[in-house]
């Protein structure tokens, strides 16, 4: 049976998005969950169980995900994710009562990782201290296609974005289809849970569909060189670069990302892969509150 979800505060930010936000829960400091690429914030509410004792924990969908709608024409670029992150953290600051522009947690993930990153570079002082794994921060490559956003060989991440599945029958058969076959049969099932019942809207036939469409998708992987990583060296607070062991190029290029700033530190996890937080969420969040306690 699926749990009771948390129904979000809707918060403006540019180009007339409405960026879907989480509150779940919990006293102290504030501290704002950011997804990865192709997920949503809901998804990150088992590991958000976790950091509520220590924690008041928001988690937000990025434009184009989940319940954050994407306007017409409106671009895929990951400037806008980090200028709804910044929209999310001034309203529940006023909401909270703190006075604006108090400096925040931030955990990410992917994608969300360089939109904190994005965020701090954009805003200076927005972030107090960050917690990311395996953020997405690429140098930009010299054969970049100024039309595409892409190099000129292409991305195999962008083809089978544009490929992927986008409805079933039911969030069930989307549960066990997802559940049968790496890498969501390698992720805890109340993640896997929270992925249906967040990531998916219901058609009028009872069917279900994808939030975060096939193109959006793959539009967002098409903007994944920011520009960030060649401005880390502007970033003033801690920031934790944690890498799993997978092999794959995210968790490769955080040795290059740690070594563009010495407030940066990187942490490994050798037996997990891109998708840790959702492997093993109670160890993820057991970290996370050492490194804010520590750092």
């Amino acid at each position: 049976m699926s749990p009771v979800l948390i129904e979000p505060t809707f918060v403006p930010s540019t180009d007339d998005v409405s960026v879907a936000t989480y509150d779940f829960g919990g006293d102290g400091p504030l501290l704002v969950l950011c997804h990865a690429t192709g997920f949503c914030g809901g998804m990150y509410e088992p590991i958000a169980r976790h950091l509520i004792d220590r924690f008041h924990c928001i988690g937000l969908d990025f434009r184009g995900h989940g319940r954050s709608e994407r306007p017409d024409g409106v671009s895929m670029a990951w400037t806008g994710m980090a200028e709804d992150l910044l929209a999310v953290i001034d309203h529940v600051l006023a909401a909270r009562g703190d006075a604006a522009g108090t400096p925040v947690l931030a955990v990410g993930h992917s994608m969300g990782g360089a939109a904190i990153a994005l965020a701090a570079l954009a805003r200076p002082g927005s972030i107090a201290s960050a917690w990311a794994l395996e953020p997405i921060l690429f140098p930009t490559p010299e054969d970049l296609d100024v039309e595409t956003g892409q190099p000129i060989d292409g991305s195999p991440l962008v083809a089978g974005a544009r490929r992927r599945r986008p409805e079933f029958e039911s969030r069930q058969a989307a549960f066990d289809r997802y559940g049968s076959r790496p890498p969501f049969s390698e992720i805890d099932a109340e993640v896997l849970r929270a992925y249906v019942d967040y990531g998916f809207r219901d058609l009028p036939d009872g069917t279900v569909r994808l939030r975060c469409e096939p193109e959006t998708e793959a539009q967002v992987f098409e903007n994944s060189f920011s520009g960030a990583f060649e401005r880390l060296e502007e970033i003033r607070f801690p920031f934790l670069v944690a890498a799993s062991g997978d092999g794959m190029a995210p968790a490769l290029i955080t040795e290059a990302v740690v070594e563009q700033n010495e407030r940066f530190q990187r942490f490994e996890y050798p037996d997990l892969t891109h998708f840790a937080p959702f492997e093993d969420p109670t160890r993820i969040a057991a970290d996370i509150i050492e490194w804010f306690a520590n750092c």
